[in-house]
């Protein structure tokens, strides 16, 4: 193709970028989508060129789409006609109430989806730079190559595309005992979007406490960096917390843990009406514009999912916490979206450039692929010179991509599965109903988005 036969570049062939092609092609759209491997090049996590290669696990996680946040966007992706979705169901394995694929079968079937389709060219090629004009979605994923890193770099600003995940745990808000934790920002100082008693939940810890949890830390089970994240310069910015904690008994006092200027309401005397300053203190800020999600400050660590579990539900107010997602370290390329992009993923110093898949800041192979469907619906109405709709907000794309356009924090912004935390609450519902009250909720509303919007061509 030359730049007269085509309406859209797409750049990379993982999920996000075959997503959104599909869409595109069948809507009449001719895409040229290039894909770095194939062409000579490769990159350290993948073993072959196939289109959508599943580098990490096979599994797309839970297919329940009556109590599950995934399972509700395998549903709507599927409502949706997604390649990824109706490729993943030709290549099903058994997993039983998860949906797991043959690697190599899956990758087969997109390859040829796409190979096959009129309106697509796949070209075996690298892109070095952005685009100048012409509508353009970018798909490159966690590995973007360093050329093009650059070149968004130059787009967007020094501070605003991170190379590595430094990830805290995320707590659901309603799973917090409040009856030890408190609100306070320290020295009772508040900004202008502080609510009434102040930024942060603040749960306090004894001496005995600390100590043992320091111990948990410093023996719990890690996880190891994988071959190719080993060389890459940028963990030094941020230290994960067992390191810390390695570094002596009081580190973390006097780090992310230090109690001074917090009065514990739960723990007064006639000596301290207002409260005493703990030994030490997990605080846990605001993560998204509806209050349900609290991210642990200082928190990013290389525990295993199970010894964080544990760890952390020593935590006094967190014994019973319930996690959106736990914390992490590892090699990947993303942009701070909520600062970078507008409300239909474009670009804002260069609109004709859209960003699709785990570049924005989402987590996990049908997150990506959910945002890269929507991008290539978003670009097919742009072309077609209609207004675009946007999604719900109740819906679990919807919710994905207004969390990462925007009602995430971008201050502290990291990537993020999809999960009931990004949806409007259901504070009328009891809490054992709601997951089931999410899903009808949003099953309702994306019909009458598609009925109202009509986004699906014939």
């Amino acid at each position: 193709m030359t730049s007269k036969t085509y309406d859209v570049h797409i750049i990379g062939g993982g999920l996000a970028g075959s997503e959104a092609a599909w869409q595109l092609a069948r809507r009449g759209m001719r895409v040229r989508l290039s894909e770095m491997r194939g062409s000579g090049e490769m990159t350290p996590a993948h073993q072959t060129d196939g289109l959508a290669e599943l580098v990490c696990s096979n599994s797309f996680r839970s297919d329940n789409d009556e109590s599950n946040a995934v399972g509700l966007l395998h549903h709507e992706m599927r409502t949706l006609d997604s390649l990824v979705m109706h490729a993943g169901e030709k290549a099903r394995v058994p997993a039983g109430s998860a949906m797991a694929v043959d690697r190599d079968v899956f990758s087969a079937e997109v390859s040829k989806a796409l190979g096959d389709h009129p309106n697509v060219t796949i070209v075996r090629e690298r892109i070095d730079r952005l685009p100048e004009s012409g509508p353009t979605i970018v798909a490159t994923g966690p590995l973007t190559a360093q050329a093009l890193a650059s070149s968004i770099v130059a787009a967007t600003g020094e501070e605003r595309l991170a190379f590595f995940d430094a990830i805290a745990p995320i707590v659901y808000r309603d799973s917090i005992d409040m009856s030890k934790a408190w609100i306070q920002s320290r020295w009772n100082k508040r900004t202008e979007a502080s609510n009434e008693d102040g930024d942060y939940i603040n749960c306090p810890m004894t001496k005995e406490q600390y100590l043992a949890f320091h111990k948990g830390l410093i023996e719990g089970e890690k996880s190891e960096f994988k071959e190719w994240e080993k060389d890459t310069p940028y963990f030094d910015g941020c230290m994960p917390i067992e390191v810390m904690a390695e570094r002596g008994v009081d580190t973390l006092r006097y780090g992310p843990m230090k109690g001074v200027g917090l009065d514990n309401p739960h723990d007064t005397t006639p000596e301290f009406p207002q409260g005493r300053w703990p030994y030490a203190v997990v605080q846990l800020r605001q993560d998204n514009k509806l209050g349900t999600l609290w991210n642990m400050v200082g928190f990013q660590t290389k525990l295993k999912y199970g010894a964080q579990v544990e760890l952390f539900r020593t935590i006094p107010g967190l014994e019973n916490a319930e996690f959106a997602r736990l914390g992490g370290l590892h090699r990947n390329t993303f942009l701070n979206s909520p600062q970078v992009l507008d409300r239909q993923l474009r670009l804002r110093a260069a609109p004709h450039i859209r960003f699709a898949g785990q570049v924005t800041g989402c987590e996990g192979y049908v997150e990506s692929a959910a945002i890269g469907l929507v991008a290539g619906m978003m670009t097919a109405a742009e072309l077609g010179g209609r207004d675009w709709k946007p999604l719900p907000p109740t819906t679990a794309m919807g919710a994905l991509l207004s969390h990462i356009t925007g009602d995430a924090d971008a201050a502290t912004f990291q990537p993020m599965n999809v999960n009931f935390g990004l949806f409007p609450p259901l504070h009328e519902v009891k809490k054992k109903a709601r997951k089931q009250a999410y899903t009808d909720r949003a099953k309702a509303d994306l019909a009458e988005w598609i009925r109202s919007a009509e986004p699906v061509p014939a």
